[in-house]
Order: C-alpha cells, then structure tokens, then sequence
C-alpha cells in the first residue's frame, strides 16, 4: 500500500513528500554510502517525490559514469542527506531514493518490518550482498 511521507533535514529550510509503498530499502557498502551510514528507500520513480521547500538551500554531491548518473542531496545549512536522484540504465532509468533516516512520519515498527536489501558497491558488485553486512 502507498503511503504519503513527509520527511526534511534538521533545521527544517529542506521538506519534501514521497510517496512510497515500504516494501524494500537498501544499505550499501560503497565508500560513500559506507560514509554516510546510507539507508534509502531506492527505486523510486521522480513522479513519487515532491520537493515542498528548499531547493536554494540543497546542496549537491553528483557522480557519473558509464550507465550512471547520481546526485546525493543535502541542506546546505544543517548538513542533513535528504533524498538523492538520478539515472541508473540498468535499474531501468531515472530514479529517486529518500533517506529512511529524514522521513519525519515513519513509524518505528513499519521501519522495523521494512525488508533491506544489501549491495556491495564497494566492489562493483551491486546486485549481490557483500560477504559481511554486521556494520551496514
């Protein structure tokens, strides 16, 4: 079922609304996400979310490459990871992840009953867990 999230960064300049079906998240081991303590509710498709205030105050961490394109997005003033977005051809085009961390309605236990699905970026190997996910 679909349910319309709100979430924003800490001091409250970036807000937006999502509308997302809780059926996955995902945790990465790459040297960003790893960084970040990255967890999203990915695949997302643009239509989903909706900016509600702050895109002067967005800041953004951009990489491409072959088949890829991501922007992590974050409050220039407070620092908050918010959402990210971009083009990924193998997981079928544009996309939006939020993070589970800047949803502010979230009930603890629909979080806790959300499934993770872990991907080792770290070694490019996306589709697969990574070997260890004790620190993810």
């Amino acid at each position: 079922m679909t349910t319309t999230y709100h979430g924003s960064c800490h001091c409250g300049r970036v807000a937006f609304e999502v509308d997302v079906d809780l059926a996955g998240s995902s945790k990465c081991n790459c040297r960003y996400c790893w960084k970040q303590r990255n967890w999203n509710v990915t695949g997302l498709k643009p239509d989903q979310f909706r900016l509600v205030q702050g895109e002067e105050h967005l800041g953004d961490y951009a990489r491409s490459g072959e088949g890829f394109e991501t922007h992590h997005r974050f409050c220039l003033q407070c620092g908050t990871a918010t959402h990210g977005h971009g083009r990924i051809d193998a997981m079928g085009g544009d996309f939006v992840g939020v993070r589970v961390a800047a949803l502010d309605d979230l009930p603890i236990d629909d979080l806790m009953a959300t499934p993770i699905t872990y991907c080792d970026g770290l070694n490019d190997n996306w589709w697969n867990p990574p070997a260890d996910i004790r620190h993810l």
